[in-house]
């Protein structure tokens, strides 16, 4: 029994330090994936590839050149901090003067360090290290920025998502920013409350485009989605007036179009932020009537009120919200610009609006340098 309780004790050690060890490297490849990890493995790679250039170099040199040092001063600047660098670079420095000491001088003849690829160098190196500062000033290392933004891009689809709608209802929603970026300064968050009888769709466009609004565009859209549902539909505005002012942005201003649909009778309700019309089509007279609701701009002032206009989707009925670059353009007013879009969505009414968004916008602002929003809510 002493024998065999030694040698559980031994199995459990070693288990269990084994599964420290694990808990390690799994720990430290996370951390090196974040950037947090020590960069000597980096380091000490870049500095045996200094002198394994600097040698081929000597060796054949019309093969590869002295500055074919750029290659582990370039990686560098991406890899390594700041500090680290500096010895990469004296490496580097090392290895050119040792280059050009037994490849003789450069008047001899061709493949020699001459003063131009010590510019070059010098002037890789310059930018890797300016890299290097910058992402330390930042704090967001390369291996994790692209995933940063990344998941910043996704955050922002994710909370456009329009929720599930009963039979007989249609929703959907298509967004394309400005320049064929990958991020937009219009966004749609919605929702059901009341168990789900009532649909809120609050379409916003943030003053700016672009990357130059993709910032403010996702916090917008982080607070609105916690609004949206949590206040009753009147005081949504206002509350999202009011976050707007608490942010003190120079360039702060907003417009949104507020959709409190009841997805049983149909009536519904747009409370507008000085944000353009919806239009809706009437299926029973083949007509389309803009809906305008009255309303400030988001950001603008406190106090501001925001004033609804009502109306019902009935069987075979559409409603569209939209943003300006949709319809606004540099030789033309944004009436000709309605006009259009009702023009081009009465080509959908024979066959149906499942998949309209996404067309309606190639068809109207495909080459607009502005990002385009729009919503379609139909009832089948």
């Amino acid at each position: 029994m002493g024998k065999d309780a030694a040698r559980d004790s031994l199995g459990t050690r070693w288990r269990r330090s084994l599964h420290r060890v694990r808990l390690g490297l799994r720990r430290s490849a996370v951390d090196y994936f974040r950037g947090d990890a020590s960069d000597w493995l980096a380091l000490t790679v870049l500095m045996l590839t200094v002198p394994a250039l600097a040698y081929t170099t000597v060796c054949i040199p019309v093969w590869c050149p002295p500055s074919a040092l750029v290659l582990p001063i370039l990686t560098g600047g991406l890899l390594l901090r700041p500090a680290s660098l500096l010895v990469l670079y004296t490496s580097s420095a090392v290895a050119l003067v040792v280059e050009a000491a037994v490849l003789g001088p450069y008047r001899d003849g061709p493949s020699r360090v001459t003063p131009g690829i010590v510019l070059v160098v010098s002037a890789v190196a310059l930018s890797g290290l300016l890299i290097a500062q910058f992402r330390s000033r930042v704090g967001v290392p390369w291996r994790g920025g692209h995933t940063m933004l990344f998941d910043l891009r996704e955050r922002i689809r994710v909370q456009s998502r329009l929720p599930r709608l009963p039979a007989g209802w249609h929703a959907e929603m298509a967004l394309r920013p400005a320049g064929g970026q990958s991020f937009s300064g219009d966004f749609v968050v919605a929702t059901r409350t009341l168990g789900g009888r009532v649909l809120e769709a609050v379409l916003t466009d943030v003053s700016g485009k672009g990357m130059d609004a993709a910032s403010r565009s996702l916090l917008l859209s982080g607070a609105f989605g916690g609004l949206l549902g949590s206040l009753p539909p009147h005081a949504f505005l206002t509350a999202a007036n009011g976050y707007l002012l608490r942010q003190n942005w120079d360039e702060g201003f907003a417009t949104s179009i507020h959709l409190v649909l009841d997805l049983e009778s149909g009536d519904y309700e747009l409370l507008s932020a000085g944000h353009l019309p919806g239009v809706q089509l009437s299926a029973g007279t083949g007509r389309w009537e803009e809906m305008a609701a009255e309303g400030p701009l988001l950001g603008v002032y406190d106090g501001a009120e925001f004033h609804g206009v009502k109306g019902t989707l009935r069987s075979g009925d559409v409603l569209l919200l939209f943003t300006d670059g949709l319809v606004e353009a540099a030789d033309r007013d944004i009436t000709e610009g309605i006009d259009r879009l009702i023009g081009e969505a009465d080509r959908f009414v024979a066959t149906g609006f499942r998949g309209a968004a996404w067309r309606l916008i190639e068809a109207v602002a495909k080459d607009v340098n502005d990002d385009r929003a729009l919503l379609v809510v139909c009832r089948d």
